[in-house]
């Protein structure tokens, strides 16, 4: 009775918006619990979801923090000039909310970096088809530790929506084989991904720069033919990267309990979100991603201009090109919402380019690919008829309601190899200052 008093003073005191916005919430969630839609902090290992196999501990967290902007590891490069100058946070900036700065991810093979990875390019000694340039725009690390089946088309991870699929596992894209080993998504992706990326563990990083120590703290109960392998740099990486967090955005913390976290139009916003936009019926759970495939016929990287990719490219049939359902084609895995702002690129294809003009497309519900057949379009994309004023709020939720303004505490201050990170090739030396 006590607990029931108190919530009816609470909302008898509280903004009128404030519990509209949190009744109209609870009704969505989960046994009613706004929980549903927090994140934990990014220290409190405990709470955040693990991968089969990976528990989360400091020192696996801290070992994968340093690999990732380590270009040390980049030494599988095609080129000699391509020697350690990349990592995997060439394609994934903190400061561009932990995706690329430009329309389009490239690790070996560019140069340069700008402000926060925008002046990424393709270096003149290589050409086309030796860069490691991705067909789809990489998707942000935030909140990823609540992705189930990790990138667009998601096609790895053993469990959840690939149950059912292993038919084509190693077949439709040979590196899947991997999802036979039971792994979760971000594990599996990561051994595989370090493969495709030209990412190695070699000795020389071990004992020379000083990473076998942490290793040793990271792997203690692995047998020793094993610690300093493929596969614990994968559980290293992942344990770190399911600790990307946006704790400190205004909605999280409005979530738990600061009423004065989100202004009154981040507040109309997340109203918008949560019930005329629909927004909520695809973008759900802590990180707004939802864990669905859906199909809102927008257009490809090849038609903005990116490279190493074509009309032709598997991974423009999105979801589809992985399971060789016809009910997946053109559908793509529901993105992360948080820190958007960052890097002015959205969708697979980086074919729009203002948050606002994200909102429109949405609102308008008209599909811009000629080449998705109508039928493919997801049922939740149809005209929204929102107002101008409902728009503009929406755009601010998304803008900075769940925006985190301090990701660069998941950011080391130097990696053992003292290189220039997250680029080290010398247009990037300049642009980052480390020369």
């Amino acid at each position: 009775m006590f607990v029931l008093l108190v919530a009816c003073v609470n909302e008898q005191t509280a903004d009128p918006l404030d519990v509209t916005l949190r009744r109209t919430m609870a009704r969505l969630a989960p046994e009613q619990d706004l929980a549903n839609f927090q994140v934990p902090h990014h220290a409190n290992l405990k709470d955040i979801p693990a991968g089969i196999g990976n528990p989360l501990t400091p020192e696996k967290v801290e070992l994968g923090k340093m690999l990732f902007f380590e270009t040390a590891l980049g030494i599988d490069a095609v080129n000699p000039s391509g020697m350690q100058t990349f990592s995997c946070s060439s394609c994934h900036v903190p400061a561009a909310g932990f995706m690329p700065g430009a329309s389009q991810g490239i690790a070996d093979g560019a140069e340069g970096f700008g402000l926060n990875g925008e002046a990424r390019r393709m270096r003149t000694d290589y050409n086309e088809n030796q860069i490691d340039a991705q067909g789809a725009r990489p998707l942000s690390m935030i909140g990823v530790a609540y992705v189930q089946n990790s990138m667009w088309a998601g096609r790895f991870g053993a469990r959840f929506n690939n149950v059912g699929t292993e038919a084509v596992w190693g077949v439709s894209d040979p590196a899947t084989e991997i999802n036979f080993s039971g792994l979760d998504g971000l594990e599996a992706q990561n051994i595989e991904g370090t493969i495709a990326h030209r990412l190695r563990v070699s000795e020389t990083l071990l004992d020379d720069l000083g990473y076998r120590e942490m290793f040793d703290a990271a792997f203690y109960d692995w047998p020793v033919n094993a610690r300093y392998g493929r596969e614990a740099m994968s559980f290293a990486l992942s344990a770190y990267i399911r600790t990307l967090m946006p704790y400190e955005a205004p909605y999280q913390a409005w979530l738990r309990g600061n009423d004065d976290a989100m202004t009154e139009q981040m507040k109309r916003g997340a109203m918008v979100f949560f019930s005329d936009g629909g927004c909520y019926r695809c973008h759900s759970g802590p990180a707004l991603n939802g864990n669905t495939f859906q199909a809102v016929g927008v257009n490809d990287l090849c038609d903005v201009g990116g490279l190493a990719t074509g009309l032709n490219d598997e991974r423009n049939l999105g979801r589809g090109g992985f399971t060789r359902r016809p009910e997946d084609m053109y559908a793509f895995k529901v993105p992360q919402l948080y820190n958007l702002k960052d890097s002015p690129f959205y969708f697979h294809g980086s074919s729009h380019h203002s948050i606002r003009d994200v909102v429109e497309y949405f609102n308008a519900g008209t599909p811009e690919n000629p080449r998705v057949p109508q039928e493919r379009i997801s049922p939740f994309f149809h005209p929204l008829s929102l107002t101008e004023r409902q728009m503009d709020d929406l755009t601010e939720f998304i803008t900075h309601g769940l925006f985190d303004p301090n990701l660069q505490r998941y950011v080391p201050e130097s990696v053992l190899s003292g290189n220039c990170f997250p680029n080290n090739d010398p247009v990037s030396q300049v642009d980052l200052g480390c020369n």
